[in-house]
């Protein structure tokens, strides 16, 4: 494997630097295929140099690649497709890998066939690699002739789990993948009967902090900052840090390598005033531009402030209290909440929030495991209830109700309007006053701005609730043309049942203050 020096780099690894030359040079032979750059030469940015050089000059004692996973995550518009594209060709017909598979990963066969056009292009416009490589575009396929060698488009919509012999990798937006079955199959053993097989991993940040991306994402992070070391791993991460400011420039060269060549300066300032006009592009912003992990497109609690509401909840001082309920059955293999609202008593009171959450037993160390979320230590700490089986126990969550009933005074229970009849109807039998409640924006949008309002005036009192806490932090709103707003489960890429019970219940409190006038009546909807 090459017969020329090898270097040792100041950190103890080994570099062949021919071998990296090589890679440089032949993806510097290509040509550029979109806009203003089509049909130049692909001279490699001084970021992209460092990393084509880092993975494909680092070798083991044997000679062959040190590095089998590069992980490369950055903002959009850095050059990323032509990136991969560029690898995924080398691969295919520059590493002298005979009879080579190297597949194009993505979500969806439309994302995974942007880098596979890209390298389409690349090859109409190299002559040496037209002669060599045949299109078989029906089967989104690129064969390398003299080798026998081919490029083949995958994604998580379909692909096969056996049989894959594989010698490189191209994961586009490994944060867009619905699971993580597509990267288990190509990253565990597929890659074994090879010498050097490598793994480009190359994506924009994403939202979901339970994803394949995410945990990946971790490990880079770990490596670069020397909490956890892997010989094998290359990690590059071109971003914002949570704290950084956002608005600042130097903070957007910092993750932006291709700032001012790539990019143009203006456009990311027009992209960053108009975020900063509408706090729902905000961290669209931050995620595409500035590459940070954000929760969901749309930020909707400032938890600081949600924080700041962490009054001490009594629930033996609220005994008899008047109070409002709010029921979201979820799905049956689901959380379910059931959230108390009592309203204040006094001027300087606080609208006072009791909740509670129940989950089947037999799943929890599943959700555990999948989830990444603490639901065997909420359980432990009586912040969350377990019902028998593998479904959620309806009886048992009645009879807990009914149980509050003797306690509080339930004067309403609010509830989806698509929930469980059955439920509602012997909860009447119970005596209760249920109240259906629509999840369209004319219910919802008023007391979903109505409970901000009051968390950002410290007039909510939550008792520092943890599952509480973190379904509020799961919120994704969806505005409608008119301003109004309403929690969106759909988008929301975790739990959000005890919000929107949450929401529900603070609806009934308010509508019934004082019986007669209901603080909507008294000012109008508050617009947010």
């Amino acid at each position: 494997m090459g017969e020329s020096k090898i270097i040792t780099k100041p950190n103890g690894e080994l570099f062949n630097p021919d071998l990296a030359q090589r890679a440089i040079t032949f993806i510097n032979m290509l040509k550029h295929t979109k806009g203003e750059w089509h049909g130049k030469n692909f001279d490699l940015l001084p970021w992209q140099t460092q990393i084509i050089s880092d993975v494909f000059g680092t070798v083991k004692p044997n000679g062959y690649r040190q590095y089998n996973t590069a992980y490369v995550e950055i903002p959009k518009k850095q050059g990323k497709s032509e990136l991969a594209a560029a690898v995924a060709l080398y691969l295919l017909a520059g590493d002298g890998e005979w009879g080579a598979e190297v597949y194009g990963c993505a979500a969806d066969r439309q994302q995974a066939s942007i880098v596979f056009d890209v390298a389409c292009q690349m090859v109409e416009q190299c002559p040496a690699l037209k002669k060599r490589i045949k299109p078989i575009i029906s089967q989104k396929r690129l064969v390398y002739l003299p080798l026998n060698s081919f490029y083949q488009v995958l994604s998580a919509e379909s692909y096969t789990k056996h049989g894959l012999n594989v010698h490189g990798v191209i994961f586009d937006e490994l944060h867009a993948q619905p699971n993580r079955a597509l990267y288990d199959v190509m990253l565990h053993g597929s890659g074994d009967a090879r010498k050097q097989p490598l793994f480009f991993l190359i994506t924009t940040a994403g939202t979901d902090r339970n994803s394949i991306c995410w945990e990946v994402h971790s490990k880079a992070k770990d490596i670069i900052e020397g909490r956890k070391h892997d010989k094998s791993f290359y990690p590059v991460i071109y971003g914002a840090e949570d704290d950084d400011d956002w608005g600042d420039e130097k903070v957007w060269y910092k993750a932006n390598p291709s700032l001012g060549v790539t990019v143009d300066i203006d456009k990311l300032k027009t992209a960053f005033n108009s975020a900063k006009e509408n706090p729902a592009e905000e961290n669209l912003f931050r995620q595409l531009r500035l590459n940070q992990w954000v929760k969901q497109n749309v930020r909707w609690m400032p938890m600081d402030a949600w924080d700041k509401c962490d009054f001490a909840v009594n629930a033996e001082k609220l005994l008899g209290r008047e109070c409002y309920g709010g029921l979201d059955l979820s799905s049956s293999t689901d959380i379910t909440a059931f959230v108390l609202v009592f309203p204040p008593t006094a001027d300087d009171d606080k609208y006072s929030i009791l909740p509670y959450f129940w989950i089947p037993e037999d799943t929890i160390d599943l959700r555990v495991r999948r989830d990444h979320v603490p639901y065997d230590t909420w359980l432990g700490r009586g912040q969350v209830i377990a019902t028998e089986g593998n479904v959620i126990h309806y009886g048992y969550i009645e009879n807990f109700i009914e149980d509050l009933g003797t306690k509080y005074h339930i004067k309403e229970i609010a509830f989806d309007r698509w929930g469980a009849v059955q439920m509602v109807q012997n909860l009447e039998g119970m005596g209760f006053t249920v109240v259906p409640f629509g999840q369209g924006f004319k219910d919802m949008s008023p007391p979903t701005k109505e409970l901000m309002k009051l968390v950002l005036e410290q007039k909510i009192a939550h008792g520092g609730n943890v599952p509480l806490r973190w379904m509020m932090d799961n919120v994704y709103v969806r505005t409608d043309p008119a301003g109004n707003i309403k929690m969106d489960k759909e988008k929301s890429t975790e739990r959000i049942d005890g919000a929107v019970a949450t929401v529900m219940a603070l609806d009934r409190a308010i509508r019934n203050e004082g019986s007669t006038d209901s603080v909507y009546n008294e000012r109008g909807i508050i617009v947010i």
